[in-house]
């Protein structure tokens, strides 16, 4: 079954890569730990493949932007930390992609969350926004052949921040909605 919002986010401590200046080296990230941040944490289904780093692309040109809004950015796919590392080794795009990627090589996460696919047995292209509490306020799904809009991402946690209520296709700095008392 897959999680979804209001669900707590799965705390694990998976491998993670980050960098290109060193090997792994048994590095790891503790999921559960918020920091007292939101998260926007994405899975795409395999590295060294072609939709994929347009995503993870379009997420990293957003980093300063969620960092901004108080927010980290935490990638992830079915690879390991070295196949993270060798695909950022061969494309200085994904190498200028500076935040963490979660290698789920054993799908505790993917499987945790309910995004594995199961003829494919990779993750699908899921997008989950965390809020500080660590519970999950937002998810999209897409099919294994269907890119993201990474934009999105930021125009949804925008909307969470206000606490308020935002029309289809608000965007911040434009009004929110207000019942009539």
């Amino acid at each position: 079954m897959a999680l979804t919002v209001g669900d707590k986010f799965p705390a694990l401590v998976l491998p993670v890569q980050q960098g290109v200046s060193a090997l792994p080296a048994g590095e790891t990230i503790d999921t559960g730990d918020t920091q007292g941040k939101w998260k926007v944490v994405f899975f795409w289904p395999k590295d060294f493949t072609f939709i994929c780093p347009t995503e993870i692309i379009g997420y990293g040109e957003l980093k300063k932007d969620l960092e901004d809004r108080d927010a980290v950015l935490i990638g992830a796919s079915t690879d390991t930390d070295f196949v993270h590392f060798a695909w950022r080794k061969s494309d200085e795009r994904l190498a200028n992609c500076d935040f963490p990627w979660i290698a789920d090589n054993q799908k505790k996460l993917a499987n945790a969350l309910g995004i594995v696919n199961p003829d494919a047995g990779v993750a699908y292209r899921a997008t989950y926004i965390v809020d500080p509490h660590n519970v999950i306020q937002h998810v999209t799904v897409n099919g294994l052949n269907q890119g993201r809009n990474p934009a999105e991402a930021i125009r949804v946690l925008d909307a969470l921040q206000t606490d308020e209520l935002c029309p289809c296709n608000w965007h911040a700095g434009e009004e929110v909605l207000r019942p009539a008392a």
